[in-house]
């Protein structure tokens, strides 16, 4: 594949400030080209030593930009120089001059794969978050669906509609987890105003970002934050709280709360769980029957608290079934209690079924796409 490219040079590393940045010189007389500006502390020529050796030295005009050398062949080149856009500017704007093509790494990545599944998992495993997600962009990359995909066809060819269907089937159900490998699953905290979501918010991140402070509300923005739970990407969203607004900012906070509760994967719905249970709480689930329900607060009941991750029953009229029983989790955002319990439960619901090791996961909008075409011409 490398003998039909042409010079050039591919900034491997992630732009930014960094200590090191690292470009890939590669195409024919790649050594050469390196050399014509390169300048060894040891005075001897690039080539002249041991191959695929380490070499310091300077880039360019002088007094030119310290880097170290990597010379693999005469056709691959690594340059290792300090991190930062200015100092790969340069070398990049020396390169170029003598006839380099800078080519962004997902194209030069796919260049070199002849499969575009092979050629989109390596892709997306740079922007991979957790653990568990890199480890199955790294089946699919080592062909998991692609083995998939072969056998649905095979099936096709055989005549074989129920087998095909069922395997189509199988990669569709994970289709929302492989598009949330790299981005993050969006769980909202909902609720009414000082039932404590910025306390909780912060609880679950273990750091202070959403402002906490007993005046209704406080929160008037939607405010963000990325974390990982169960081992899967997840952004939370601490919003204004849900109630009849005073004035226009405060308005403006809680529509933005509402559209961040249409767009979320999850929603969250916080209940202060020292208080009665009210009309307007049993409005709330009823007005989103999908959401996961959490009583916070519980530390304020005192002797009267319930175990964390169990159900505050004797505030919640006994004919309320969709809020009351084990599925009711109660959490205190001031003592961590029950907050475990709630890690475990957002995982639970985002992931119910994670796929065994080596198992195809359909991950870009493309493949799903190209699932549903099957679907619809199995007769």
């Amino acid at each position: 594949m490398s003998e039909m490219l042409p010079l050039q040079v591919v900034e491997l590393t992630p732009p930014g400030r960094g200590a090191v940045a690292t470009l890939l010189v590669e195409g024919p007389g790649a050594a050469a080209l390196v050399e014509r500006k390169f300048r060894a502390c040891g005075g001897r020529p690039l080539r002249s030593g041991a191959a695929d050796r380490l070499v310091f030295g300077r880039f360019g005009d002088p007094p030119g930009e310290e880097l170290v050398v990597h010379c693999r062949s005469g056709r691959s080149v690594e340059l290792h120089c300090h991190g930062g856009t200015a100092a790969v500017a340069m070398v990049e704007k020396v390169l170029v001059e003598f006839g380099c093509r800078v080519v962004p790494w997902r194209d030069w990545l796919g260049a070199r794969q002849e499969d575009p599944i092979a050629a989109a998992a390596g892709a997306a495993l740079a922007e991979a978050r957790t653990e568990p997600t890199a480890a199955i962009l790294l089946d699919q990359y080592h062909g998991a669906l692609r083995r998939e995909f072969e056998q649905i066809e095979q099936a096709l060819r055989n005549h074989d509609a129920t087998g095909a269907r069922r395997r189509v089937d199988a990669l569709l159900a994970r289709a929302e987890l492989g598009r949330h490998l790299v981005r993050p699953w969006q769980v909202v905290l909902a609720g009414r105003t000082n039932v404590g979501k910025s306390s909780l918010i912060n609880a679950l991140l273990g750091y202070g970002r959403a402002i906490v402070h007993p005046t209704p509300g406080t929160t008037c923005d939607v405010v963000t934050a990325t974390t990982a739970m169960g081992g899967w990407p997840v952004e939370l969203s601490d919003t204004a709280g849900l109630r009849a607004a005073e004035d226009a900012v405060e308005r403006a906070g809680v529509q933005r709360a509402r559209q961040q509760l249409a767009d979320a994967d999850l929603l969250v719905l916080v209940f202060d769980a020292s208080k009665t249970w009210s009309d307007s709480d049993k409005a709330l689930l009823d007005a989103w029957p999908n959401a996961l329900p959490i009583d916070n607060k519980c530390d304020l009941l005192g002797e009267a608290a319930p175990t964390p991750g169990q159900t505050a029953a004797r505030h919640i009229p006994a004919s309320c079934r969709v809020c009351s029983g084990a599925n009711r989790l109660t959490t205190s955002a001031l003592t961590g209690q029950g907050i475990e319990a709630l890690v475990r439960a957002i995982a639970g619901r985002l992931v119910p079924d994670p796929p065994p090791p080596g198992a195809a996961v359909p991950f870009t909008d493309e493949q799903v796409q190209a699932l549903i075409g099957y679907r619809a011409s199995i007769r």
